[in-house]
């Protein structure tokens, strides 16, 4: 696994308590709810409106994850969530990394694999192109 250093956006948060299960570390399921998080500001710093979108029937869904999980995070720890993207046909794959500020120690590591659903369908979607165009080039 290799991490990309060219990230296009990052965003900081911190672990809160009841985040954390009984070894007192981060729960499995909790790092997926920050890489969304993380996709969901990129989003908005972009100017786009899932909300509006999805008026109009245009939902941008996961298709696939692989996540690695590589140093715990623990209560009250500061983390920075970075993100890269590409595009690959229809699918938009976003390489998602989270460091521990304290040290910037890599504690996971996820590809996340997203496409659009127009009215139920896959396909390209015109409004999320010009969006993610403005940071990285479009095939």
């Amino acid at each position: 696994m290799k991490t990309n250093t060219d990230y296009i956006f990052e965003t900081r948060m911190e672990v809160r308590d009841y985040e954390c299960d009984i070894q007192g570390i981060v729960n499995n399921a909790n790092y997926l709810h920050y890489t969304e998080h993380t996709r969901h500001r990129f989003i908005k710093w972009l100017g786009v409106s899932f909300a509006e979108l999805h008026e109009k029937g245009i939902d941008p869904v996961v298709a696939r994850m692989k996540l690695d999980y590589k140093t715990p995070l623990r209560c009250d720890d500061e983390f920075i969530s970075r993100l890269n993207m590409r595009k690959e046909g229809v699918r938009y794959v976003f390489t998602q990394d989270l460091y521990r500020a304290a040290d910037e120690k890599l504690c996971f590591h996820a590809e996340v694999t997203l496409v659009i659903l127009t009215n139920g369908r896959i396909g390209e979607s015109k409004e999320y192109d010009e969006a993610f165009a403005k940071v990285i080039p479009m095939p």
